[in-house]
């Protein structure tokens, strides 16, 4: 099967990859609306006109924008692990670095790979399948329907730990459709060793990225973990057993239940879309022992919890440049552009998503920075209203803060969470932000790591066999 039939087009990690092996190669990335044949770029495409339309209806098209590339569980048994592999590394040029990356998803770090030229490779997809018949509410008829699917998966693909991921809050309108199994390498791919061989240097850094957020889950057998929701707006405690703020939610889309349904949790387990699975340090250790390569161990508390450093690191970087530094770019999810960043001199400030907990990251960065001149934000729109969204009025409190301009980019703040168009707009209008300065010369590892080092909730590590 074609890689591309196979993993979500819609996901973190495919969207980090995209952007990032884009820049690399001298290629602007693709939007959506400009590869056909995505669910996204059906999205995207119609998603002008969707703006428009009756709040059920755009909903559906939402729905079946992620549908659409969905496998069809009987083909689960056909997927291959080094054959997505093989994809993975083939979006990257064989251009000579002396750092890369392997591991955790996160968009900051996409950013901080960018400036130092240097590849990542994701140790987590997500393969989404297509299902019927269970209620967005009840995880635990999504596991007994679909258990079978991913063992075959599994049975397939020695390699992988499956996290089989059911959000009912924030992809309520993804997973009445689907089930999304989300697969991490134990073992180091001999694609990705391919690759990493052809282009670190002798005396190199690799880099493992680290999340070290870890999730309640239900251990459903030596690979196979189930996770009931996700990081964001509502409590691994609403999750597991409702609250005010999730009997609102349901009523308001007109469910019967009063409560998600979900497994008793018997584990802890890495989070499943941004956690490091460690049982992959091992091929680790043992190439770059053979490659003579620094083994460097970046392990951060949350997915945001890089976001602070890596926008100093853009600020001094400019500065030590002679470039300016008062323009901030925050971004959402899958909405970031390292390129489009780097070409309008904006320090880049990632967001995990739209909720609350990313609301206050950014205002705690704001309180203990110098002000910017000028603060530019997009917001990813995920379709639902759902518990823990910050609403994009509670967003705009953020652009007050700037000295001179403070505006929505790509971002219809009267359509969101429902804004589909945005994933046209936002590279759109980042590309038309006046000012363009040429690239800066290559940030060096060298020059980066203390200043992450010295991050709160960050730490980094040499490991040694």
């Amino acid at each position: 099967m074609r890689a591309e039939r196979v993993v979500a087009g819609f996901d973190s990690a495919t969207a980090l990859l995209r952007d990032l092996s884009s820049h690399l190669s001298g290629a602007r990335v693709p939007r959506p609306g400009e590869r056909p044949g995505t669910g996204q770029d059906l999205l995207a495409s119609a998603g002008e006109k969707a703006n428009h339309l009756p709040r059920g209806l755009k909903e559906r098209i939402y729905a079946l924008s992620g549908w659409t590339e969905a496998v069809q569980r009987h083909k689960v048994g056909d997927i291959r692990s080094d054959r997505l592999a093989e994809w993975v590394a083939g979006h990257y040029p064989k251009q000579q670095s002396d750092v890369a990356f392997v591991g955790s998803s996160n968009g900051a770090l996409t950013h901080l790979a960018a400036a130092l030229r240097a590849p990542w490779l994701p140790q987590t997809l997500l393969l989404p399948v297509r299902r019927h018949g269970v209620p967005p509410e009840d995880a635990s008829e999504d596991l007994r329907r679909m258990r079978s699917t991913g063992e075959e998966l599994l049975r397939a693909n020695p390699d992988w730990a499956l996290h089989h991921m059911h959000d009912p809050n924030q992809d309520r309108l993804m997973v009445a459709g689907m089930c999304y199994f989300r697969t991490k390498w134990l073992r180091l791919p001999a694609a990705y060793e391919r690759h990493l061989r052809d282009v670190l240097r002798p005396g190199g850094s690799l880099v493992v990225s680290d999340c070290a957020m870890t999730w309640p889950t239900t251990r459903v057998g030596e690979r196979y973990i189930f996770q009931h929701g996700g990081f964001g707006g509502a409590t691994t405690d609403e999750l597991q057993h409702g609250s005010d703020r999730v009997r609102e939610f349901l009523r308001a889309y007109g469910s019967d239940y009063t409560k998600f349904v979900a497994p008793e949790p018997d584990d802890e387990s890495p989070e499943a879309e941004w956690g490091f699975e460690p049982r992959l340090l091992e091929d680790l250790r043992d190439l770059a022992d053979r490659q003579g390569w620094n083994l460097v161990r970046l392990r951060y508390d949350e997915p945001e919890t890089v976001s602070p450093p890596v926008a100093d690191i853009h600020r001094d970087w400019y500065r030590d440049r002679g470039l300016p530094t008062g323009r901030l770019l925050v971004e959402s999810f899958m909405l970031m552009d390292t390129y489009g960043a780097l070409r309008t001199g904006s320090v880049p400030f990632w967001t995990v998503f739209n909720k609350e907990p990313s609301l206050r990251a950014l205002e705690s960065y704001l309180d203990s920075r110098e002000p910017f001149d000028e603060i530019r934000m997009a917001l990813f729109s995920h379709g639902v209203e759902s518990v823990g969204l910050a609403w994009a009025d509670q967003w705009a409190g953020v652009l007050a803060r700037a000295r001179e301009l403070g505006t929505f980019l790509g971002t219809d703040p009267e359509s969101f969470p429902r804004d589909f168009a945005v994933l046209v707009r936002f590279g759109r209008e980042l590309a038309q932000v006046r000012g363009k300065q040429p690239l800066p010369s290559p940030l060096r590892w060298e020059e980066a790591a203390p200043r992450l080092d010295a991050a709160e909730g960050v730490e980094l590590s040499e490991l040694m066999r």
